[in-house]
């Protein structure tokens, strides 16, 4: 059954599954199947027999092949099915070959004996084009066919090689298959005969081998056959078999014919340690910082302040926490490195010319919920730069999830897929970045710098009319989408749409573009694209977003199975078109490729204020700690721009790596070895239990693909002990048979021989909202359940299975998104990765005692500490930051009066914070700016969101009351960061403010107490002002987002201004003259007045 590109929604619980017919207007085209249109071998269309019927050369698969290439499989190849590996049988009008007469055939005398190959072989030969001329009676043509066919279009060469001392028209044609110029899909039919053909004389050199000179001789074709045994040997070591490239070739460094072999073998990427000078310094400052931290405490302990001994307590406790929080943020960057790789190594080892590319699949992952907040022009922007990748069409395939089940998404993206047919081919003609339109056109950049093509400016120009046609079709079905009918939404074709209701509605699938569907304006085949929406009912955890992944997860394995995912937002696009390429350098290397789970890329930002006012860009997270991580385990996984490994997903371990068999001598008594061996044997106990269980499972595995070939049949009671796989595969990852084989395929692809109905039918199935009951999904499979941060449980779960990951930063940006700019905005963004770190603390899976005996590496599990305690730093940094008000409101100080020894310390102290700051800035290629964006921000979040993120946890996991996050603007073209001054209440706004206000109080009071009390009390003040104006400080863009936007007077002077005419007005009040202080003194005089 033919889905005719028709909207699928169905429900496997409720036995339901429908095809919706799309509208007349044809702007989705019939999915068109596989079988029976094209040749599989050669490419060329299939013939259609006087039956009107496609030639079907296997009867049992089917497997579409045309008839030049039946005959010459039968001819000259195995005479067997590529697919199945079926013996063919004859055919009416086919020559009889060897192995024929054992079948029982028809009659056929007319081509019983057609040992010439009749019209098959002439089809052939014009496909292969060898340069024939017309074909005589024998199949061959005649020497002066065949030079006047070659002179007009080949050089007549000497394998290669022109000689000076042979004329030209005597040379003797032989072209290599490295120097053909058509793309060969079989050998030369008349190689075998060749000999029979007379050839005019011709001189020869006798430098060269007599062989060049012999087209068809035995001699030639031995060397022409050795020369292919060699070159394959030597490019076999790609077939990513994990072999380090090693062969019995290994030793032929200086072979003439292959001289770019050295290049093919090496690695496809490679380490870039930092340099010695840069990070040994930085090590040794860590170190030193250490001492001076531990000389700073005992200070600290053994001082107390006796009249302020609250506050003095208080500060002592908060200044151990943060230290004990910057050494868990700080070893984890410990053997930072950066990463380089080699794209031309990987096209020489996959891409091989005259080949099918032998590149991967990949399967891309689109995730949106709510239209109205992730605009559906944003998403489409993301799709058309997945469909325009540098990639081989064929191995895309790109999976968009509307878990709101939105028609204005169903349509955009309908819109989109007819765009993309005309957007795809500019891309890639006149290979532009990005490929995404709205960021392409936007760029304020020379876009014809290397641009050559005489059309370009003619076809860009009509290029950016399309899209902004593209543009107003979107911006309407918007504005329809705001006014929501009340009997709910209809499709074109009167049908109403099956999520009308959010919360209860069918699993939906549509595919809009596919291998065999619609094609581009020019012709060439477009990247699968599939809109997916999962089923939901009432009663039913969906689990947001991890759900929706999961479910996507399942889908491809479905329809496409790639063995690697890339997965992104709705507003990150591919900003780099050689992505999927990067991350393929480190997941195909034969060396090291094995055990990567996973590829992350930073996030980079467009629409961002030239000083990152509330730091969007997290620069410092990105370019120092994740290169930090990079060199111990790998880097967590931030949510998006991250390609990996199916088997990875499906909570598989990592492969181990094989110890070379250790070494034994023989000359030591047989009575020792006993002992020896008994006592490793009582050591290796527990160990060999264990390599029982694993034997035990790789023996259940060798027929576990045998019993799923049988679920669907009827099976007996004495066939359920070789089901026993089958149940633990169903409790792992449900009830899906097809599924479940699709797990068992670490290269990918799906089931031979399914038609698109018994697929579609299995998506629909495996997208059901009680899929998932009584499984492993989101507990050991898949995106992992229980944080509203999957992201970070997932990765810790990936390497607590002994992977690693890889972060890769290639010189273009992979992926650019775009960020909440607004003060409010940012607040409940960050409040979300709190409240995700404060659910995983407080779950059986916190890095601080899940994991122990695993493949989790110390450090990298200082790292996951890190990244699940640091909400409750709110707690201290608080109390810590209120601090400085307090003791310039009551005269008190944290500490005692400071010594010289102490004066020291504090120096050292300071010191110590400022240099190993430059040394990362250093290191990591950082701005100063970034680093202290990065400052304030930690302080602005930390007494807001995540203080909120604490108490909202615990309520969670105390109370068990629920809080929903909302979902963050994705940009607005209101001006260029208009949304940056658009002020916006929310409750989080009110601890940093009060902090701003109270320490701006106490620099008033103080100021003023030490006006009234004199010059010495201006001493012990400078302490207390600094405390106070290192936290107004870090504070000051939150206090520039609450004044929103200034046109005429700047922020900055605003706040002089008013801490200015404070001191001011208190020295006003001090030396007031007109204040009669202690009256007139009257002296009496002699004169009576009297």
């Amino acid at each position: 059954m033919d889905t005719k590109g028709r909207l699928v929604a169905g429900s496997h619980n409720r036995n339901e599954f429908v095809l919706i017919n799309a509208d007349e207007v044809g702007r989705v085209t019939s999915v068109k199947e596989l079988s029976g249109q094209i040749c599989q071998i050669c490419g060329d269309e299939i013939e259609i027999t006087v039956d009107g019927e496609p030639f079907v050369a296997c009867n049992e698969c089917a497997f579409p092949i045309c008839r030049p290439c039946y005959e010459y499989e039968r001819r000259e190849g195995n005479q067997a099915c590529p697919q199945c590996k079926t013996r063919f049988k004859r055919i009416k009008g086919s020559p009889r070959v060897d192995g024929d007469e054992d079948e029982d055939g028809f009659d056929d005398l007319d081509h019983e004996f057609d040992l010439a190959n009749g019209v098959s072989e002439a089809g052939l030969s014009s496909r292969l084009n060898i340069g024939r001329g017309t074909s005589n009676a024998s199949g061959f043509g005649t020497p002066s066919e065949l030079d006047a066919a070659l002179n007009p279009e080949i050089p007549l060469l000497t394998y290669g090689q022109e000689d000076d001392g042979i004329s030209a028209d005597k040379h003797a044609l032989i072209v290599p298959p490295f120097m053909n110029r058509a793309k060969r899909v079989h050998p030369m039919p008349f190689s075998d005969t060749a000999s029979s053909v007379s050839l005019p004389p011709r001189p020869m050199d006798p430098k060269k081998d007599l062989a060049v000179y012999g087209y068809g001789t035995v001699a030639w074709k031995d060397r022409m056959e050795e020369w292919r045994r060699r070159q394959n040997d030597k490019l076999q070591m790609v077939k990513h078999q994990g072999d380090g490239g090693g062969g019995q070739n290994d030793g032929d460094v200086d072979d003439p014919d292959m001289p770019k072999m050295d290049e093919g073998r090496q690695p496809l990427s490679r380490k870039l340690p930092i340099s010695s000078s840069k990070i040994n310094p930085y090590r040794m400052v860590i170190l030193i910082r250490m001492a001076i931290l531990g000389l700073f405490f005992h200070y600290r302990i053994r001082h107390p302040v006796n009249d302020a001994y609250a506050l003095w307590l208080i500060s002592v406790i908060c200044e151990i926490w943060f230290a004990v929080s910057w050494i868990f943020d700080q070893f984890p960057k410990w053997f930072p490195i950066e990463r380089e790789t080699y794209l031309d190594r990987l096209s020489l080892r996959y891409e091989k010319e005259g080949k099918p590319s032998e590149l991967a699949p990949v399967d891309v992952f689109v995730s949106t919920v709510d239209p109205m907040k992730e605009p559906p022009l944003i998403t489409a922007n993301t799709v058309l730069s997945i469909l325009a990748v540098d990639y081989p069409v064929d191995k895309v395939a790109c999976y968009v999830s509307d878990d709101g089940a939105a028609m204005l998404t169903f349509e955009a993206l309908s819109e989109t897929a007819e765009f993309a047919r005309k957007w795809v081919p500019f891309c890639k003609k006149f290979s532009i970045e990005p490929r995404a339109p709205e960021w392409y056109f936007a760029e304020k950049v020379d876009y014809l710098k290397d641009k050559v093509h005489p059309s370009f400016v003619r076809e860009r120009r009509a290029m950016k009319r399309e899209y902004e046609e593209f543009k107003v079709r979107i911006n309407g079905l918007v504005t329809m989408a705001q006014k929501v009918p009340e009997e709910g939404w209809t499709m074109q074709d009167g049908t109403p749409w099956p999520g009308n209701d959010v919360r209860d509605h069918p699993g939906m699938i549509q595919v809009f573009l596919g291998n065999n569907g619609v094609h581009d304006i020019e012709g060439n085949e477009l990247p699968r694209l599939v809109y997916v929406s999962r089923e939901k009912r009432p009663g039913f955890d969906h689990h947001k977003k991890a759900g929706a992944m999961n479910a996507l997860i399942r889908v491809s394995a479905v329809i496409s199975n790639a063995p690697y995912m890339l997965n992104v937002d709705c507003d990150h696009y591919i900003n780099n078109s050689k992505a999927l390429r990067e991350a393929m350098c480190f997941m195909m290397d034969p060396t090291s490729g094995k055990k990567i789970c996973y590829v992350q890329f930073p996030q980079r930002f467009d629409g961002i204020d030239r000083h990152d006012r509330y730091s969007n860009r997290n620069v410092v997270f990105f370019d120092i700690n994740m290169k930090g991580l990079d060199g111990i385990q790998g880097p967590i996984y931030v949510g998006t721009g991250c390609v990996f490994r199916r088997q990875a997903l499906y909570g598989y371990d990592a492969p181990i790596k094989k110890k070379p068999p250790g070494k034994t001598c023989n000359c030591l008594p047989k009575w020792l070895l006993c002992c020896c061996c008994l006592s490793r044997k009582k050591k290796g106990k527990g160990k060999s239990k264990e390599k029982s269980i694993k034997s035990k499972k790789s023996k259940d595995m060798s027929i576990q693909i045998y019993a799923l070939e049988n679920i669907e049949e009827g099976i007996e009671d004495s066939e359920k002990s070789s089901l026993m796989p089958q149940i633990k595969f169903e409790k792992k990852f449900g009830q899906s048979p097809v599924f479940i084989a699709s797990t068992l395929l670490e290269d990918g692809g799906v089931p031979r021989g399914a038609s698109s109905a018994s697929l579609l039918k299995e998506a629909i199935h495996v997208i059901s909202c009680g899929y998932e009951d009584k499984t492993e999904w989101g507990k050991e499979v898949g995106w992992i359940y229980g944080s509203v941060t999957e992201d970070i449980l997932t990765g810790f779960k990936m390497h607590c299975h002994g992977w690693r990951s890889v972060y890769c930063i290639p010189k273009r940006a992979a992926f650019k998104g775009s960020a909440p700019i607004n003060l409010s905005d940012r607040l409940h963004q960050v409040l979300r990765w709190a409240l995700g770190s404060v659910e995983i603390l407080f779950s059986r899976h916190c890095p601080i005692w899940y994991g122990y005996g695993c493949g989790l590496k110390p450090l990298e599990r200082f790292s996951y500490i890190n990244s699940v305690v640091y909400p409750l730093t709110s707690v201290p940094l608080l109390a810590y930051c209120t601090l400085p008000a307090v003791c310039l409101l009551t005269g008190k100080f944290i500490v005692p009066e400071i010594s010289n020894y102490a004066s020291i310390l504090f120096m050292l102290m300071f010191l110590s914070i400022a240099v190993t700051s430059i040394l990362e800035i250093q290191w990591g290629g950082v701005g100063i700016d970034d680093l202290w964006r990065n400052e304030q921000f930690w302080v602005i979040g930390g007494v807001s969101s995540h203080l909120f993120a604490l108490f909202q946890g615990l309520l969670k996991v105390i109370a068990g009351v629920n809080t929903n996050f909302t979902v963050t603007s994705k940009g607005g073209d209101d001006g260029e960061f208009a949304e940056l001054y658009l002020f916006k209440w929310t409750t989080l706004l009110i601890p940093p403010l009060t902090l701003l206000i109270i320490n701006i109080i106490g620099v008033i009071v103080g100021i003023s107490d030490a006006i009234s009390n004199g010059y010495e009390s201006w001493g012990p003040l400078f302490g207390r002002l600094f405390f106070a104006i290192w936290v107004i400080l870090h504070l000051y863009p939150f206090l520039k987002g609450m004044m929103g936007k200034q046109n005429s007077v700047p922020t900055i002077l605003i706040v002089w201004s008013i801490l200015l005419a404070s001191i001011f007005s208190l020295l006003w009040v001090r030396v007031n003259p007109f204040l009669d202080r202690g009256g007139i003194v009257l002296e009496v005089c002699q004169l009576d007045c009297d």
